[in-house]
C-alpha cells in the first residue's frame, strides 16, 4: 500500500483514522474549549492509542483544514490508504466467487468519488478501481464526503484502466459497464458471481477503450424525464441492486 501525508478534517473523519488506521495518524488538533461529546471522545481513543492530542484555537484549525468543514477536529495523517494494482487479483481470489469491484473510470469530483466510496463500504464490495491519471484520487475532502469509507475499504489506484479489466475478466470476473444507450436493463442481469461494475466520469462517461472491454453495457432504467444519474447516485443503484441479489 502507497502513503502520503495529509491533514484530514471533520468529525467522522478523524474518528474513522483513528478506528480503522491509528497507526498512520500522527497528531491530532482539536479546539480549545469545545463541548461536543463527540470530540472528547476523539481526544480519549485518541490517546488510549498513543496519538498525540493538541487543543488549539479555531483559527489554527482553520487554517490546517484547508477550507475544509472540520467542526473543532483535524488530524495529520500519514496515509491516505491505498492498494497497488498488483494486490487486486488477491483480493478478487479470497472472495471466493463472489468479488464485487466498483471501476469508477474517471471521477474527477472528490465529494462524487468520496459519496461512491460510502456506497462501496455498506455494499461490502471487494475493491473500488480508480485510476492514477485523470481521475481525483484519495484526498482529505474524499475523506471527509466517504464518512470513514475510505478507511474501510480497499482503494486500488492502476495505470491501465483496460489492462486492469482484462486481468479481472482472467480471473472469472464478468465485467458490466454502465451506460444510458445500453440496451439490457440492470435489473435483467445475474450480479450473484464475480462481478464488476464499471462507471464513467461526471462529463464524458465511459471511455472508449473503457467500453470496449466490458462484457456487456447495461443501464438503470429511467422513465422520468431526466436520461442520466450522478455518478455517485449511479453508484450506489448498481451496488444495491447486486446487493439485492446476493442476499435475495
Amino acid at each position: 500500500m502507497n502513503k502520503s501525508a495529509q491533514w484530514i478534517a471533520g468529525i467522522n473523519a478523524v474518528a474513522s483514522a483513528i478506528e480503522h488506521d491509528a497507526e498512520h495518524v500522527r497528531e491530532i488538533l482539536l479546539e480549545a474549549g469545545a463541548k461536543n461529546p463527540r470530540i472528547a471522545e476523539i481526544e480519549a481513543n485518541a490517546r488510549r492509542v498513543g496519538i498525540e492530542v493538541r487543543r488549539v484555537a479555531t483559527n489554527a484549525l482553520d487554517g490546517v483544514a484547508g477550507g475544509l468543514r472540520h467542526q473543532g477536529a483535524v488530524a495529520r495523517y500519514a496515509a491516505a490508504k491505498t492498494w497497488d494494482e498488483d494486490e487486486l487479483a488477491g483480493l478478487v481470489e479470497a472472495a471466493e466467487g463472489k468479488a464485487l469491484v466498483l471501476v469508477l473510470d474517471g471521477v474527477q469530483d472528490p465529494h462524487n468519488l468520496g459519496a461512491c466510496l460510502r456506497s462501496a463500504a455498506a455494499a461490502a464490495v471487494t475493491a473500488v478501481v480508480i485510476p492514477k491519471d485523470k481521475a481525483v484520487q484519495v484526498n482529505a475532502t474524499v475523506r471527509k464526503t466517504s464518512a470513514g469509507a475510505a478507511d474501510s475499504i480497499p482503494v486500488v489506484r492502476v495505470t491501465n484502466l483496460a489492462r486492469c479489466l482484462r486481468d479481472l475478466q482472467q480471473q472469472g470476473v464478468w465485467i458490466y459497464g454502465l451506460a444510458g444507450e445500453a440496451d439490457a436493463s440492470l435489473y435483467s442481469i445475474d450480479l450473484k458471481g464475480n462481478v464488476a461494475l464499471v462507471l464513467g466520469g461526471e462529463a464524458d462517461g465511459l471511455r472508449r477503450l473503457t467500453r470496449e472491454h466490458c462484457d456487456q453495457l447495461v443501464r438503470i432504467p429511467m422513465p422520468g424525464e431526466f436520461e442520466s444519474l450522478n455518478v455517485s447516485v449511479a453508484t450506489g443503484v448498481a451496488l444495491f441492486e447486486a446487493v439485492r441479489q446476493r442476499i435475495a
